[in-house]
């Protein structure tokens, strides 16, 4: 397989139920830094005007996405599931003429994990972002990373992806991107 190369016009956003009752099973240190990091992407994606999608699996019972994040996505209407993996066909219509889709989320073992899987294989390049994942025990959260790679994954970090993507220093968006990650 080729070295990881993002470029804008065919890279996405996907965030996998990072929600309310979820996030508060979560180490509270962990959380702090996926959610600061998650936030970042978001911020990195806007500014590079990548599409984001959105999901919450079963928010009647996990609550909504927590609002740190939902405050960063207006206009980005969750899509609520059931399954765990997160690929159904209107994740599908969102990804539409991408090839390498950005993964960050909840939880890395359980619905990361099987997204990412799903990715890989209808034929699309999922990068999961390791600090931009959580899960609620530390082997799960590892374990879910190494599935993911031997799934197809590339495994990188929020400010490898969005540095990819910027490809070079002094511009409008170089500036919102290390803003954002600071």
């Amino acid at each position: 397989m080729s070295a990881l190369r993002l470029r804008r016009e065919d890279t996405a956003l996907l965030l996998i139920d990072v929600q309310e009752r979820l996030a508060a099973a979560m180490p509270p240190a962990e959380l702090e830094r996926m959610l600061r990091r998650t936030a970042g992407l978001i911020e990195g994606a806007r500014a590079l005007a990548l599409p984001i999608s959105l999901t919450e699996q079963y928010p009647r019972g996990l609550g909504p996405t927590v609002a740190s994040l939902r405050d960063r996505l207006p206009g980005i209407a969750p899509v609520e599931k059931l399954r765990f993996g997160a690929l159904d066909e209107r994740m599908r219509a969102g990804l539409a003429n991408r090839v390498h889709v950005l993964v960050a989320g909840m939880e890395t073992h359980v619905c990361v994990y099987q997204t990412v899987r799903q990715l890989s294989d209808e034929g699309f390049r999922p990068v999961l972002c390791a600090d931009a994942v959580i899960s609620r025990f530390a082997i799960d959260h590892a374990q879910g990373l190494r599935l993911a790679e031997g799934a197809g994954a590339t495994v990188a970090t929020v400010e490898a992806v969005l540095f990819d993507l910027l490809g070079e220093a002094g511009t409008p968006e170089f500036k919102r991107v290390s803003a954002a990650i600071r």
